[in-house]
Parts: C-alpha cells; structure tokens; sequence
C-alpha cells in the first residue's frame, strides 16, 4: 500500500472540502501566524528589544564598564548640611546634580564660579526632595571646594507664582541650567504633586522654569536673593503625543505597576530656537501602551524569526504585564524667547516593551551631530537577562535634532555597572557633560543610595572621562577625577 499516495489523496480532498464549503478552511490554512502582528514605528527612532537584549553581550567589556571606585576614600559632601525647625544640623543626601551650563552644553562661568544645582534632603524624611545651589570657584576641583548656597526656592514661592499647577507642589525635581545671553541664571525643573487620591493628584509632573537671581555679597561667597518669572511651561502631557497622569492614574482602579514619567527638562538650543527634552511616555498617537504593543515588529527587531520568538516568550512570561505598559520615551517640546510653550514635538526616541523609564535625557551638539543620553535602570526592563543590579547609561546619536537617531556602540550601551545597592560606591544618574576643544565628556554621577547608611549619605561620585567617536564610545582608562568635578584641563 502507497501511503504517501493516500495522505496526498486525503489533503487534496480536504482541500476541495474546504474550497467548497466557502474557503473558510483553505483561508484559515493560509492566514499569518498571528493576526494581531504588525509593523508601525510611528515615524520615530525606537530602543528595540533586541538592542537591549545583545547589550547584554557588551557586559564586562572596558569600554562600557562604570570604574571602580575606592569606598575608602568617598567622603560626604562636607557643605551638604541644613538647620532643621529645632537648630539642629542635618547631614543631607544628595543626588541629581546638574551645572550651569552655555547653550552648547559646556559648563558656564559665572563671574569666576562654576555653579551646581542638585536634589538634596533629610536622609530620614524620603519626602523632603528640594534643589539647592552649591557653587565653587572655577578653578578648584576638589569636593571640599564646592559651597552651598541653600535651597533655591522658598515654601512660599510656589504660591507668590500665581500659577495654577505651582500651587499643589509638593516637590522639586531634576531638571538643568543656562546661562543666557543676558547673564542671567535660568533654572528648568520638574514640579511634582503629592499623590494622593482623594484630592485626585497622582504625583503629577510638570516641566517649571525660574529665573535664580544669584549675588556676591562678598568675595568667594554666592547667594540665591529669590526668583522671578516662576511659571509652568508644559503639564504633565497633552495625551496624543505625550501620556498624561490622567490616562495612567485617573481612570477609575490605579494599576500600580505603571509608571508615570514626565520630568527632566533639559534645555538646549538650535539655529536660535529653544528647546526642552524631557522623559516621558508615549501618547495615543505614537504607540500608546496595552496588549497591542506586544504584537509591533517594530518594537523588536528588524528580523521577523526574532520577532515572533521574542513575541512568544513575552506573551508568556511573568513580564509581559510591565512590556504592556512600558512606553517611556524621551520628549521635545519648542519654546518661545520668554520660555513659554511654542509647539508640542513628536518623540525623539521610544522605547515601548522595553521600559517605562528612560531618565535625565542629556543632550548636545558636537562635531555637527547629535548625542543623546539618557539613564536606565534593570529593575524597570523587560529583558531576560538584566536584572535589577543593572545599571545603564544609554546613548544615541543623529545628523539633526529631530532624528533618526541610531544606537551607539550598535546597542546602545554607552555605561553598565552591576553592583549591590548597599555597596557605597553603588552610582546612577550619570551626566555627561562636554568639554571645550576635545572629544571627551566629563561623566558625572551620585554615589551611594539614599537613606541605606547612617554615616555614609548619598554625595557627588568621583567622575570620568568618556571619548567620544560618531557612533561610538568608550570610558578613557584611568581617567577618574575628583568627586563632583565637571571640568578638565585642556
């Protein structure tokens, strides 16, 4: 007996079967393998779940690898301290830092300083998270040199604004500095609220500017003397290009797996414009989050075979609730010459699936392309693989500022580090700050997690230098500096 004749014979009456009971049964033979599947990138540069999954192939290589810093020799930022209501002295952490900087990103001079803005409080008060100014002269380097001038605003600034979303602050978040053609010290940051649902704030966040009116009443010392023009430049998201805490918090049960992030102005300028890139999450009209994100190629890679495994896996996984709502992104928005909001932008860079979370965007100009940075964290990815010891610095780098942007080093990686949280020298936030006159950037960071020690509070990290190469990257051996220093001798 032929059987192979017979099971071709069975097929072939299938076939006619189901040819004339409609088709139904030969379309359904013939469909993809998955309906929901498609392919849209929105238009936008994209952090794809197969550049983070071979980053992690990059662990351990040198180039990539935050240094090694001796706990020994870490000291507490010795100006880092405040009176509380008692007058008693507290020993703050600090965290967030950022310098005043040119319009092209390299650190500003003011009448001989260099000028610091960072995030500091009470390590025992995790709610007390406001931004001081510390300065110190321009040619000193050490972090006994750095003086602290206070907290930028008072309590009742954010009432004398007259602004509508000022008025429910509850706490002041990153953000960055200029130094403007009119020597004047402009701040940008991010307003938060409480979150708290009976008054229906859910921890909103909204990009503030402030001009800091900042004296020398004597040689070698610099006071904050109040701000003007305090004011909200763009709240919390329009909902299409940018979600907003309503479509995360405000519909009825709060999913406390989402996280909503729209913070980190970080001011910049192009052929005489003004700009603010921020981190956000991406709206309805570019790739909102939901199951339907798990089924976009272009999330994920360029290869289909990468596609569907990749699909499969997430789809199973105890992750795939976070790949659904993962849909951070880095924003732009332009300004007007009063800092004012002029046009809401599309999105520089997404990364759906991926992370909800792409902080502290940094971004600049140099040799004619665009660099663009930005920190992560393991602990908020969806990749097997990168756990939550997993610390990045992301990188990427286009010919204009509205894109493509394209991966540096091919993934992205630009720093790792994997170290216990309760190791003192544990480091985030990296900032890489460019110098005058050479490719390498002077990398900055806070050490040290907030409230973990009793003695040890979080303070500046020593820095490093990092070289810069069109797409690629690579941390200059040996090139550990002071801790909080921003400059480098030509």
């Amino acid at each position: 007996m032929n059987f192979k004749r017979l099971a071709k014979q069975a097929t072939l009456v299938t076939l006619s079967t189901a040819i004339l009971a409609g088709g139904d049964g030969l379309l359904a033979q013939a469909a993809p393998k998955d309906t929901k599947d498609h392919n849209e990138d929105y238009g936008i540069s994209h952090i794809t779940r197969s550049d983070v999954s071979d980053m992690i192939n990059q662990h351990g290589d040198s180039d990539f690898t935050v240094p090694e810093f001796d706990a020994s020799t870490i000291d507490n930022i010795p100006s880092a301290t405040k009176t509380d209501e008692n007058g008693n002295e507290i020993v703050m952490d600090v965290w967030d830092t950022w310098p005043l900087q040119n319009a092209d990103g390299t650190v500003a001079e003011y009448n001989g300083y260099h000028i610091l803005f960072g995030l500091a409080g009470d390590p025992d008060n995790p709610n007390d998270t406001f931004i001081y100014m510390f300065y110190k002269d321009a040619d000193d380097k050490a972090i006994d040199d750095w003086k602290n001038a206070g907290r930028v605003f008072d309590d009742e600034d954010k009432y004398l604004a007259d602004d509508e979303y000022l008025k429910d602050q509850s706490e002041e978040w990153s953000g960055s500095a200029t130094f403007t053609s009119d020597g004047e010290v402009r701040l940008f940051y991010t307003n938060r609220t409480e979150f708290n649902v009976d008054k229906e704030l859910y921890g909103k966040q909204t990009l503030t500017t402030a001009q800091v009116n900042v004296s020398e009443p004597e040689a070698g010392t610099l006071n904050v003397d109040g701000v003007e023009d305090h004011k909200s430049i763009f709240e919390g998201g329009d909902g299409s290009v940018y979600q907003n805490v309503q479509q995360a918090f405000g519909n009825g049960d709060i999913d406390w797996n989402e996280n909503h992030t729209f913070r980190d102005p970080h001011y910049i300028e192009e052929d005489g414009s003004k700009y603010l890139v921020f981190e956000a999450n991406t709206g309805t009209e570019f790739g909102y989050s939901g199951e339907e994100s798990l089924y976009n190629r272009a999330y994920y890679s360029d290869s289909n075979k990468y596609f569907q495994d990749e699909k499969d896996k997430i789809l199973e996984s105890p992750q795939r609730d976070f790949a659904e709502l993962a849909n951070g992104a880095i924003g732009i928005i332009e300004i007007n010459d009063d800092y004012t909001l002029k046009e809401v932008k599309e999105p520089l860079i997404a990364s759906n699936t991926v992370t909800d979370e792409i902080e502290r965007p940094n971004i600049f100009k140099k040799d004619g392309k665009w660099y663009l940075f930005t920190s992560a964290r393991g602990s908020k990815m969806t990749i097997d693989g990168i756990d939550d010891e997993d610390i990045y610095m992301l990188g990427y780098v286009a010919n204009s500022l509205d894109g493509e942007f394209k991966p540096m080093n091919k993934t992205g990686i630009v720093l790792h580090q994997d170290l216990d949280p309760y190791d003192v020298t544990w480091n985030y936030a990296h900032y890489a700050i460019p110098q005058e006159n050479t490719d390498e950037v002077v990398i900055t960071s806070y050490m040290t997690n907030r409230g973990y020690f009793e003695d040890e509070k979080s303070t500046f990290s020593p820095s490093f230098k990092l070289d810069l190469n069109g797409k690629k990257s690579s941390v200059v051996e040996d090139s550990i500096l002071e801790q909080g220093q921003i400059t480098v001798d030509e």
